[in-house]
């Protein structure tokens, strides 16, 4: 078998390296687990387990650039015109359902501060759309922001004991109960 060897691109492939690392750990979290060999996601993206750590130093900074990533996404859907509400909640019920791995790491305190900020940049989103939300009369004038927190904390919780091909009508029935006692 012959010798092949990876050219090392130098700095140069940072900023590609850590884009693949990101994707390949959602991909491989949501597969094998929160507890898959980060072997496994370097092996994934296509990079050394030295390139793994240089990016990520432990296991919870990945998983956070992951949650950023996705947090990225909802902000960015959040910023189009005519969002609404709903838009972010689909979309937060849609990477719930694609990956449940990272439920139990964000749920069982103490939370890491990073994780908390992240939260909270979700919050935020959640309290802009909801006012809308409110003043347009979709939703109930005394719901609150904690209680769409809550209630996707309560999705992912039902999620997470599902499998994989159950989530996305588990999620439906989960919404389905929510949204009778969000809507106005």
């Amino acid at each position: 078998m012959p010798d092949v060897r990876r050219t090392n691109r130098g700095p140069s492939a940072a900023v590609a390296n850590r884009a693949a690392l990101i994707t390949a750990a959602r991909e491989v979290f949501a597969t094998a687990g929160y507890d898959a060999p980060l072997s496994t996601v370097a092996r994934a993206a296509g990079v050394g387990q030295g390139s793994l750590y240089r990016h990520f130093p432990d296991r919870i900074s990945l998983a956070l650039a992951v949650f950023e990533n996705g947090v990225a996404d909802l902000e960015a859907l959040a910023a189009e015109p005519g969002a609404t509400l709903d838009d972010v909640l689909a979309l937060i019920t849609e990477q719930a359902v694609a990956s449940t791995a990272f439920i139990d790491m964000v749920s069982v305190p103490p939370a890491d501060a990073r994780i908390i900020a992240i939260r909270d940049r979700v919050a935020v989103l959640l309290a802009g759309l909801l006012s809308e939300a409110q003043r347009t009369g979709r939703v109930r004038r005394d719901l609150t922001t904690e209680d769409l927190v809550l209630a996707v904390g309560m999705l992912a919780g039902v999620l997470a004991k599902r499998s994989a091909p159950a989530r996305r009508v588990a999620a439906a029935r989960v919404w389905a109960l929510l949204r009778k006692g969000m809507d106005a």
